[in-house]
């Protein structure tokens, strides 16, 4: 029996603002933060959505080398379509590097490794089929924004 190896397909791209991290400091767990997200936009083929205020990127440094992220905020199509997104993530690199972003610093986002699993629920008609498929994506953090791209697993 031959399986199918997944195929990469784009689905969109999107640039999120976000605002000034909220540190709740150093837990058991690691340095744990909150990042509110201001707004931003989704391009897709044949569609496009903004970033409704009110999400959060939460965060947990786990060690100088790594970030696990858990972000949830919601899309607004153009025809008004609600999208609602969790996307997890990680976020490694050398130390120092590491530590710039923490510090809201730029860093080449070359550099580092940042990895993410969008999942989505909308009722849209039209982008209804995205409830029942598996995403993966590419990201990069800069000061004020994140800056990603998600693809349909096929």
């Amino acid at each position: 029996m031959t399986l199918a190896t997944p195929q990469l397909e784009f689905f969109a791209d999107l640039s999120v603002q976000v605002a000034k991290p909220h540190e709740v400091g150093r837990t058991a767990r690691g340095l744990r933060r909150l990042i509110p997200i201001l707004s931003g936009e989704a391009v897709g083929e044949g569609w496009r959505a903004r970033v409704l205020p009110g999400g959060a990127d939460f965060q947990l440094v786990v060690s100088d080398t790594l970030a696990e992220l858990d972000a949830r905020y919601v899309l607004e199509t153009d025809g008004g379509d609600l999208i609602y997104v969790q996307n997890r993530a990680i976020r490694s690199g050398p130390p120092e590097l590491m530590a710039r972003l923490v510090r809201g610093e730029p860093v080449d986002p070359a550099l580092i490794y940042f990895r993410c699993s969008p999942s989505f629920e909308t009722m849209s008609p039209a982008l209804r089929w995205i409830n029942e498929r598996l995403f993966v994506g590419t990201g990069a953090r800069h000061p004020d924004r994140v800056v990603m791209r998600f693809f349909q697993l096929a």
